[in-house]
């Protein structure tokens, strides 16, 4: 059966009423599978990843076939910040005590790029998505300031990054107009962009190499024999390979991937236009900002002006009534200049993370892969996800081989269990936060 979480929040076949939608170049819809095909490849989401990995193949000669249960670009890939943020979900310190520093380093790299890639699709594609260069990432505890400074050194000495340098108190406070951080980074080789635009770029560029796509087709079941049946409520597919890129609404669709990722709810508010002078007053160069709080803050400067700011998260299948006032207390701590200002926009949606906050790449059977559960941060690494299992499809396996050999394990009681026991867990992290 569908996804809950397709259907929970938003009405069918219609994206969430955000900034992005009302700004959107729209695609006009594709229609929905009827009847039985034949395909190479099968694609399960009409996201970053399915996208990019629709792309990818049809431009290699592959016959692809895209199934999406609502709109391209739909889910998380057309509802979050926008940050292509430079590096994995972990840092480098991490990585290299969990994996060794040859490991690290071809993490570091994959990473990289994950971000060279989406800048090169949006150019050779003329993806029109307001891409800007730079993230600040800012300490909301003058404890962290101490580590910023020294990861900032390690990437500028052990892995050649020179994109990035540190931020003291007094330069933060003078990129972004608030008393909540106390240090941080500024990360030029980072970017941050419209994703849902960025997301109908890479829909309009798989489907002019070939791809055929299908929206409002929600997959019922598929199995794993060769080759897989595939099967919607109007239509199957029967091809040799198949992709899952499903990340936060995979629900019940396979019990093994499921149990390794968590899907949770993110919310944004978009303000009114703003002044010039109110913009600088707010960040000063218009770079992207996230904060080092577990549960993040995040937030930019919209092409029309608008400040977009992401905070707070819920962990049950609804999203709270009024998502204006459920985000505006998370932005008032960050900035109290603007208790008065008005909220046009406010919209929610769901990803997907996992215990490790590194994202799950697997092969399930011999035919079938998946990535999903980038934890935050998947404009770029979904992007390269996609890229990569077309990869494997075409016989070439290294890098996926790099990413699905991290430890990303199951949550405790799999997937029967897990939405309990990260109430309870986040709970503690929020706690936290506050300390």
């Amino acid at each position: 059966m569908p996804a809950p979480l397709l259907y929970a929040n938003d009405s069918p076949g219609q994206y969430p009423k955000s900034w992005y939608a009302a700004t959107a170049q729209a695609l006009p819809p594709f229609p929905q599978l009827r009847g039985e095909q034949q395909a190479d490849v099968c694609i399960i989401g009409a996201g970053f990843t399915g996208l990019s990995a629709a792309l990818h193949l049809a431009q290699a000669g592959y016959k692809v076939v895209v199934l999406d249960a609502q709109r391209v670009g739909w889910g998380a890939s057309g509802r979050n910040g926008g940050q292509v943020g430079s590096g994995q979900r972990q840092d480098q310190d991490e990585l290299e005590q969990q994996y060794g520093k040859t490991q690290a380093r071809a993490l570091w790299d994959l990473a990289l790029d994950a971000v060279t890639l989406v800048k090169t699709l949006i150019a050779e594609h003329q993806i029109k998505c307001d891409l800007q260069s730079g993230i600040i990432h800012a300490d909301h505890r003058k404890r962290l300031v101490a580590h910023t400074r020294a990861y900032v050194t390690k990437l500028q000495r052990d892995y050649q990054y020179a994109d990035i340098r540190f931020l003291d108190q007094h330069e933060i406070r003078h990129q972004v107009g608030s008393s909540a951080y106390f240090g941080g980074s500024l990360d030029l080789g980072a970017a941050h962009l419209h994703p849902l635009n960025y997301a109908l770029g890479l829909a309009r560029a798989a489907a002019d190499a070939g791809a055929l796509i299908y929206e409002q087709s929600a997959v019922q079941t598929y199995n794993k024999a060769s080759p897989a049946r595939i099967t919607t409520q109007h239509g199957s597919i029967n091809a040799q390979q198949v992709i899952l890129a499903c990340n936060g609404y995979l629900d019940g669709l396979d019990p093994k991937l499921a149990a390794r990722i968590m899907p949770i709810n993110n919310f944004i508010v978009a303000t009114r236009p703003m002044s010039a002078v109110e913009q600088q007053s707010i960040i000063r160069a218009r770079h992207a900002v996230a904060d080092s709080k577990f549960v993040v803050n995040y937030f930019r400067f919209s092409s029309d002006q608008r400040l977009l700011f992401g905070g707070g998260e819920n962990y049950s299948f609804q999203f709270p009534t009024d998502i204006k006032r459920f985000v505006q207390p998370h932005m008032l701590k960050i900035f109290p200049q603007l208790a008065d200002i008005e909220l046009d926009y406010g919209w929610g949606g769901t990803l997907a993370i996992t215990r490790s906050r590194m994202p799950c790449f697997m092969r399930l059977a011999p035919n079938v892969f998946s990535a999903a559960g980038y934890s935050g941060h998947g404009v770029a690494m979904a992007t390269l996800a996609g890229k990569l299992m077309a990869e494997v499809v075409g016989g070439t396996t290294a890098n996926f081989d790099v990413m699905s050999q991290l430890k990303t394990p199951t949550f405790p009681g799999g997937a029967l269990l897990r939405w309990p026991l990260l109430v309870l867990a986040m709970t503690y992290y929020s706690m936290r936060d506050r300390l």
